[in-house]
């Protein structure tokens, strides 16, 4: 029989699907989340009227192609019964569908189809966030470190974390109170953030430590990031707490696929900084490329395409995987043994028209979606648009190498902007591309 009760049904992927359910167990339409073979988890007093103690034919579920929208659903009303086909508005979680059903006659549905859109999507943003201080929470560190770890291995390119805290952070707290502490952390989060570049991410590690991945960077510019935070947090008076400091750990990457020593590696050099006077920078110094050096083996420098960087919108992952190729094609060019300028300004300028028209695709497709960030995601495609006409302006007057504005363009404007800033909206497809996926198995 379906429940009504969230609290009755394991929901282990995120309390934004107990939310969002508790939310709509109210509606006058029915509604049901649903596994993929249809067999009703949670359920509303409207569903159950209509439908009784019915499930959803999983056919119609495996057909749907998107990660959301209004689609025609078989339902069973009872054992034994025949299917009979009802509008519904589906929402992916996960492995679970959230489906409201609506009849001819409805007109209200619509509305609270938008709602239950917009709620969603703001609740996949909030599950990747941390709700005190606005940074990407340590969940969220823990989905995208191990695909930067094979981003490093297959490029052969550096990855770094710098890892701070607060010195005497508890006194604050004793001092002041929590509340002055949470301040504290938020504004620490405000003066951080303008010191990163557009492609490192700032997490909030726990309690009063964060994180920043470093993304294309070995020790030394990881070095060189953390002693400009550790002089800016010190030469900035916090309204609440006056003057303070902090300690920073940074460690690269070192070895294929391993995390566990890199965080080990991380915390050591870390401690060493609290334990050697604070206010200070402490650096491991081991990377992959002293090793890869030592091997005497060139970089791979392609970009490798992985199923792993899809987000389940067909339009967005055909474009991307587009871009890939042409990147890869112009880094090829550029890395001849004689480099013919023409034709690879040529390519160049034909990359950047397609990254142009790809963000143009890109910004319309969450639009539709009305994604929450769209704006700050708009910002970072201009930016990135003008950082690599800058460059390339640059180049043309002989003041910067072709190669630089190539490996620009072909990292961090594709690749990098693509699986960092990118990968915020991925939730609104991943439910999508779980089902399809599984849909293909039968």
């Amino acid at each position: 029989m379906p429940i009504s009760r969230a609290e009755e049904v394991d929901l282990p992927e995120s309390a934004a699907t107990v939310m969002v359910v508790r939310t709509f167990m109210q509606s006058p339409h029915p509604v049901v989340l649903v596994n993929l073979e249809g067999t009703p988890l949670l359920s509303n007093g409207a569903w159950s009227e209509r439908f009784g103690s019915g499930g959803v034919v999983p056919e119609s579920l495996r057909a749907l192609p998107h990660a959301e929208g209004e689609h025609q659903i078989l339902v069973l009303p009872a054992e034994g019964e025949t299917p009979i086909q009802v509008s519904a508005w589906a929402v992916r979680m996960s492995d679970r569908i959230l489906l409201v059903f609506h009849g001819p006659s409805d007109s209200s549905w619509r509305q609270e189809a938008d709602m239950l859109r917009d709620r969603v999507s703001e609740l996949e943003r909030l599950a990747a966030t941390d709700h005190l201080t606005g940074a990407w929470n340590r969940a969220h560190f823990d989905r995208l470190i191990e695909v930067e770890i094979a981003h490093s291995a297959a490029w052969r390119r550096p990855v770094s974390l710098v890892l701070l805290d607060i010195d005497h952070f508890k006194q604050v707290n004793d001092s002041f109170s929590h509340g002055v502490g949470d301040s504290v952390l938020r504004e620490l989060v405000r003066v951080v953030q303008p010191r990163l570049r557009a492609t490192d991410v700032l997490f909030r590690w726990g309690g009063d430590e964060f994180v920043v991945l470093v993304s294309s960077s070995g020790y030394r510019g990881a070095e060189r990031l953390a002693d400009d935070l550790c002089r800016t947090v010190a030469a900035h008076p916090f309204r609440t707490a006056g003057a303070l400091t902090i300690s920073v750990g940074v460690a690269e990457h070192l070895g294929a696929k391993d995390s566990e020593s890199w965080f080990v590696r991380l915390d050591e050099a870390l401690y060493l900084a609290k334990n050697s006077g604070r206010n200070r920078v402490v650096v491991d110094r081991r990377g992959n490329p002293d090793v890869w050096t030592a091997e005497n083996g060139p970089a791979a420098r392609q970009l490798v395409w992985q199923e792993a960087y899809e987000c389940g919108d067909p339009t967005i992952d055909r474009e991307h995987a587009k871009l890939f190729d042409m990147a890869n094609d112009l880094i090829d060019a550029v890395t001849g043994a004689k480099v013919d300028q023409a034709p690879v300004k040529q390519a160049l300028d034909t990359l950047l028209e397609s990254v142009q028209l790809h963000f143009a695709d890109e910004e319309a497709t969450l639009a539709k979606l009305r994604h929450t960030d769209l704006e700050p995601h708009r910002q970072a495609h201009a930016g990135l648009l003008r950082r690599a006409g800058y460059l390339k302006k640059q180049a043309d007057a002989g003041a910067a190498s072709l190669g630089r504005v190539v490996e620009f363009v072909a990292q961090d404007v594709v690749a990098r902007h693509m699986m960092v800033v990118d990968r915020a909206f991925f939730p609104l497809f991943e439910r999508g591309k779980s089902l399809s996926a599984t849909a293909g198995l039968h």
